[in-house]
């Protein structure tokens, strides 16, 4: 009888361990994907179809993930695009309760880069290589639905690479 209810609890410790990573088998509604041809590396400014960019030809040098309150190099940002990283860009006017969800929401992740992007379309947008989501503020929850299945999800082209060791100082 001792066994079966250790035998039962250890599984139900295991569903429960395991759930996380099968909650989220699609990215949420409202992302647009974009074909990506070009992945080199390049110097100078690179003129790109979508604003913010979700991939193309980058910099040597990848732009270190974590929370910034200035913007950061379109060219840096990509290539931390094609290590699998989510770059989430608010408007540089978006309400500061809403900058401090963002800040708390690259806390603790490897693979999540935050910055203020001047012109930008709507007043935060979530870009993965080849994938963006445009939203209307931070507490949507698409956001972090977006952050959950692209931080280094399918899209990632160099699935282990590190989002560190570039430029930059996240606050």
């Amino acid at each position: 009888m001792k066994k079966s209810a250790l035998l039962a609890a250890m599984l139900a410790m295991m569903l429960v361990a395991l759930a996380p990573a099968f909650a989220q088998t699609a990215p949420p509604e409202g992302v647009q994907s974009f074909e990506v041809l070009e992945r080199h590396h390049t110097e100078g400014t690179v003129l790109y179809p979508q604003t913010p960019p979700v991939g193309g030809p980058h910099n040597a040098v990848l732009q270190n993930c974590g929370f910034y309150d200035t913007p950061v190099g379109n060219e840096n940002a990509v290539h931390s695009l094609e290590h699998g990283v989510v770059w989430i860009t608010y408007h540089p006017d978006l309400p500061a309760d809403q900058v401090e969800v963002l800040r708390a929401l690259a806390s603790g992740r490897t693979h999540v880069l935050v910055s203020p992007y001047p012109d930008l379309p709507a007043w935060v947008v979530a870009s993965a290589w080849g994938e963006q989501l445009w939203l209307e503020d931070a507490y949507d929850p698409r956001l972090e639905q977006f952050v959950n299945y692209f931080e280094q999800g399918p899209q990632n082209l160099e699935p282990g690479a590190p989002c560190s060791g570039g430029t930059g100082e996240p606050l």
